[in-house]
């Protein structure tokens, strides 16, 4: 276990460490991020060699190496990383922090429950501080938080997601979370127990033979992962776009599509003009330069508001193939989380026309669960709940739904149920059908549940 370091010493050399990196920085401009750190870690190597000499004359015992390049590492969070959170965040296990001021910090680890963890920061104003830091490092767009902008999304090294509230709140609030399988494929989210062989086949499937797909379920479930994985059966020629409000899918990055256009969303700068937020560029905006892109397809990471209307279009009018995600807390709710997502858009928009559009554009809906049994000394079981068939309108008006995949008996994970209409076009892209003749699937034994079996 490293050193303790002493949170007031530690700032102290962070403010003389950024003020001379603030002077060289100035004589040199247009120095890029890399040499910027390079430098910045010389000075705090001269800084904690100081501190140390300093501290050797005045208690007569000289810091131990250990002390002097933990004090260093701590410098160095401050100024280039994330501070006293780095250690949370650089912490594989570790899936949620959450903030409730500097002082309320928890976490919750792979299968276990939330626990509280010391102090962040020293005062609330610190850990504001803190943020405003992370919001320049962020370096996409104007991200800030303060009176003007008080809340703020963007995302992390190594792609965790951040959303921090003040001023709107009595302290500062910040929830963090960590995509654990950021590159997962589908024969990954298997090995993972989250689908079996059965649904892993019928949603390749589903890829090649360019169906529209809606992933829904609650927050944390792993829709992001399972979108990412669903992404990877994508043909690696065809040209994708991704449109996201802060960069999770990283599918520009991972490799397997050779054209890949990554769009991300731009907050605004607090003002308003018009009655808009100067400088805010919003998914839903994005859409139509999208389509101006030749892509093949479009992905766009969360539908969260209005921009399901031109999202729905995409699907209605492409060649098929788009994928989105949206937060529903189970899958026959997802018809009216669309609608009420869509009377946003105007209004001019009625649930008659949400209706139709949903009915024309989406083929499949793929519900994600979470069953977390680690209170009573349990894991927590991430898997795909249902696949439901899109199959037009029905007769009440609202789009008609086949269960293709769902529960059975004890069973909560996705079984085999009613083929799809489509089956065809499946079978045209190499899904053998005699696969969903297995009424319990590709699963050797029921979920292993401490309670119950069903969700």
């Amino acid at each position: 276990m490293a050193p303790a370091v002493d949170p007031q010493v530690a700032r102290e050399l962070k403010r003389q460490v950024a003020a001379e990196l603030h002077e060289q920085l100035a004589r040199t401009p247009g120095v890029d991020g890399a040499t910027r750190r390079q430098r910045g870690r010389a000075l705090i190597e001269e800084a904690v060699a100081r501190w140390s000499d300093a501290h050797a004359q005045a208690h007569g015992v000289p810091p131990t190496r250990e002390q002097d390049r933990a004090l260093a590492e701590a410098v160095y969070d401050l100024l280039f990383r994330a501070g006293r959170l780095q250690p949370y965040l650089d912490d594989p296990e570790i899936e949620n922090i959450l903030i409730n001021g500097c002082d309320d910090v928890w976490v919750s680890r792979v299968h276990q429950p939330l626990r509280q963890v010391p102090p962040v920061a020293d005062s609330d104003t610190e850990l504001v501080e803190l943020l405003q830091d992370l919001a320049r490092q962020h370096g996409g767009g104007e991200r800030s938080l303060s009176t003007a902008s008080p809340t703020l999304a963007l995302r992390l090294e190594g792609g965790m997601r951040l959303q921090a509230l003040t001023e709107v709140t009595p302290r500062p609030y910040v929830a963090i979370r960590r995509h654990r399988v950021a590159s997962a494929t589908l024969r990954d989210l298997v090995g993972l127990g989250s689908v079996d062989t059965t649904l892993a086949a019928f949603l390749s499937a589903a890829i090649r033979a360019r169906k529209n797909v809606m992933i829904t379920g609650t927050q944390g479930v792993g829709k992001t992962s399972l979108l990412r994985a669903m992404a990877g059966e994508i043909p690696p020629d065809e040209r994708v776009g991704t449109l996201e409000s802060e960069y999770e899918l990283w599918l520009h990055t991972l490799g397997h599509l050779r054209q890949v256009v990554p769009m991300e969303a731009r907050e605004g700068n607090g003002e308003r003009v018009d009655g808009r937020i100067a400088g805010e560029l919003t998914i839903g905006e994005l859409i139509p330069a999208a389509l101006r892109m030749t892509l093949s397809r479009i992905i766009v990471g969360e539908v969260r508001s209005s921009e399901v209307v031109p999202m729905l279009r995409v699907m209605t009018n492409g060649e098929g193939g788009s994928m989105c995600t949206l937060h529903a807390r189970g899958p026959h709710m997802v018809v009216d989380r669309i609608a009420e997502l869509c009377l946003e858009y105007g209004a001019h928009m009625t649930d008659t026309l949400a209706y139709r559009l949903t009915a024309n554009a989406v083929d499949f809906v793929v519900h994600v669960a979470m069953v977390d049994e680690t209170a009573v000394g349990g894991r927590r079981h991430r898997f795909v709940s249902h696949v439901l068939e899109v199959v037009g309108l029905g007769e009440s008006g609202r789009p008609a739904m086949n269960t293709v995949f769902g529960p059975r008996d004890a069973e909560p994970r996705a079984v085999p149920h009613t083929p799809p209409s489509c089956l065809d076009d499946l079978r045209r892209v190499g899904f053998d059908a005699r696969m969903l003749q297995s009424p319990y699937g590709a699963w050797g034994a029921p979920l292993d549940l401490r309670i119950g079996g069903r969700v």
